[in-house]
């Protein structure tokens, strides 16, 4: 007997609009990253970058910011959105690279490199960034490395990432030992095999991916970066190198480009917790309320401040 999926799409409908009536009631947006479920994308206000989505929030009139994504994004909106209430949909939806450093190892790290500026990227828990002294994001890490004075610097805390920055700048890059799950477990051999199945396509690949990973794509860049370069590009197939929520975007934007998937398990399990129904419960009841202290949102904000005035 064929699948009857018209009970789910009225369900989802009646999801859709009560989310709707809800927002508008409490005067909030709905932020989704690009690696959220097709569904979550198609109603939030606006879908990018973790950093992108809270700066963008920070210039809206809102009463609620409801973001669909990990902890420290939310956290990031609290940093720059501190007089607005600030709702992650699902609390334990993590960011595990995130969580392989503290603000207490980083401190140790910098006693024994006394003196060394911290880059932190912006996939960092508040604490983390308050103990940094400027944050990086995927598409600017070349460019806040080389900003600083100093031939040495420590970059936090995905390895991949600082061995990227390293390959593109003279100074001595300092990895922590950390890195995404999703990206790290591409090979070289993944990406022979994608070639050999479209060899038309060019290769794009996120810089959490490894080194020997990223020499071998045509272009390297952040999730917005993708979405820009395949938008301007004459090529018409691409091979994505990272979290398979961007293929939603990349094909919606790009109706008459083709898009492929590096790796079919490129998928982030802690991205995918957040439903339409987790949406609903947290406008209704207001749970998983994220707040910066003041102590930490000050100095976070000012490691977050220093990469954003840069030209």
């Amino acid at each position: 007997m064929p699948f009857d999926n018209k009970p789910f799409r009225l369900r989802r409908t009646f999801l859709q609009e009560e989310i709707l009536k809800l927002k508008s009631q409490r005067r909030a947006i709905i932020l989704s990253h690009n690696y959220q479920r097709d569904e979550v994308q198609e109603i939030a206000d606006f879908v990018g970058d973790s950093l992108e989505l809270s700066r963008t929030a920070a210039t809206i009139d809102c009463d609620v910011i409801l973001f669909a994504g990990v902890t420290f994004m939310a956290e990031s909106a609290s940093i720059l959105s501190p007089d607005k209430m600030v709702l992650l949909t699902e609390i334990d939806a993590i960011c595990p690279m995130a969580d392989m450093i503290k603000d207490f190892t980083l401190r140790d790290m910098k006693n024994r490199y006394s003196g060394i500026p911290v880059v932190a990227y912006v996939n960092t828990t508040a604490d983390v960034k308050a103990e940094s002294d400027i944050c990086c994001t995927s598409a600017n890490v070349v460019k806040v490395v080389e900003s600083l004075p100093d031939e040495r610097v420590i970059c936090i805390p995905d390895k991949n990432l600082a061995l990227w920055a390293a390959r593109n700048t003279k100074k001595e890059v300092i990895a922590w030992d950390g890195f995404c799950h999703v990206h790290d477990r591409v090979r070289p051999e993944d990406v022979k095999k994608a070639r050999a199945e479209h060899p038309k396509a060019l290769f794009m690949a996120h810089p959490e991916c490894r080194l020997e990973v990223l020499e071998m794509a045509d272009h390297v860049t952040s999730t917005s970066g993708m979405l820009r370069f395949a938008k301007a590009s004459s090529e018409k197939e691409f091979i994505v190198g990272t979290e398979i929520g961007l293929m939603y975007r990349l094909r919606k934007e790009n109706p008459d480009k083709v898009f492929y998937p590096l790796r079919e398990d490129m998928v982030c399990p802690e991205m995918k917790k957040t439903t339409l129904r987790s949406l609903l419960r947290a406008l209704k009841e207001n749970n998983y309320l994220i707040k910066i202290p003041e102590e930490i949102r000050v100095p976070a904000k000012r490691a977050l401040d220093r990469m954003l005035m840069l030209r």
